[in-house]
């Protein structure tokens, strides 16, 4: 290590600067395996049925049910992958699969409501005679199948993107159950034929409100956007506050998978010969406690240094 540079060590002594707090990831296979089950189970039952008392409301339902085992095994490829380790071609492992997986959840559901918004306003056109006691009946069973089985992915979704794409998935199927549960019971009770479209098309715009803010987050974490919760200003002013750090540049932080946060970095020191293990320790305390990044990987350097990085710009000097 040179008088000029302090560069942070990718070692496990006592002062690298690179730091990783892997807490081990919830593993969701059983909630995954038991919701694809069972929702499998039921677009066979609600298929047959709505084609039975010719029931668009079943019919779509039945669709999107389709869609969304698509999307739980989407979502557990996208999980299972995510949690493959690091090799020398993937030195990062496959943890970017669950964004991915959660951006092509977000896209066929999306796609799905479409298709169903379509469908119903044909029919509000030409409403259709059904039955109500039927619709009524399935589409009760699959309320209590989908709100169980986002149950399951509810306490996961807070802190993965992935498992929320899963859950919002389960608690739309749930809300279009519901939907059709009180169209068929307002036919019964008025025998309006247009209900079933109608509630089908509002099912279907709520759906797509609450869905449009899970393919944004998506996409932003795709192209390395900095997570929801992370203000990269206050980081910059955590870092700048450490002991002995006067400046910081070439920060990025990026999300690696759809619930692990890294942060690279270049702290210039001031004397030069402060310790460097102490900045490490604190930066890598303050990141993890206020900002939950797991993933840390610090250059230390000298005033010097960083102004022949300064010179040097876009080689990022590291």
């Amino acid at each position: 290590m040179s008088n000029d540079h302090h560069q942070a060590a990718d070692s496990h002594d006592h002062d690298h600067g690179h730091h990783h707090h892997h807490a081990p990831p919830k593993d969701f296979s059983r909630a995954f395996a038991v919701g694809i089950a069972l929702n499998a189970l039921f677009v066979g039952i609600e298929a047959f049925y709505g084609w039975r008392v010719n029931s668009l409301a079943l019919l779509a339902d039945a669709g999107h049910n389709l869609s969304d085992v698509a999307g739980l095994v989407l979502a557990w490829g996208g999980a299972l992958a995510a949690r493959r380790r690091p090799d020398a071609t993937h030195t990062y492992g496959w943890k970017r699969a669950s964004i991915l997986a959660a951006f092509i959840n977000a896209i066929v559901l999306l796609v799905a409501m479409g298709s169903l918004g379509w469908e119903a306003a044909g029919r509000l056109r030409s409403p259709v005679a059904t039955e109500g006691w039927t619709m009524v009946v399935v589409a009760g069973v699959g309320i209590f199948i989908n709100t169980a089985t986002a149950l399951m992915f509810m306490r996961g979704g807070k802190d993965d993107i992935n498992i929320r794409g899963a859950f919002l998935h389960m608690a739309a199927d749930a809300l279009v159950s519901l939907g059709v549960v009180l169209g068929g019971a307002l036919y019964l009770w008025q025998g309006w034929a247009w209900i079933d479209p109608a509630m089908s098309l509002a099912i279907a715009l709520i759906i797509v409100v609450g869905t449009w803010s899970l393919f944004k987050q998506s996409l932003h974490l795709l192209f390395d956007g900095v997570p929801d919760g992370v203000d990269l200003a206050a980081v910059r002013r955590v870092l700048l506050g450490l002991p002995g750090v006067v400046e910081v540049h070439d920060l990025h932080v990026w999300a690696l998978g759809s619930a692990q946060t890294a942060l690279t970095a270049h702290l210039v020191l001031d004397p030069p010969g402060f310790d460097p293990a102490t900045v490490l320790r604190r930066a890598e305390q303050e990141l993890h406690t206020q900002f939950d990044i797991q993933h840390t990987t610090l250059q230390l350097e000298t005033g010097a240094y960083a102004r022949q990085c300064a010179l040097r710009a876009g080689t990022g000097c590291s």
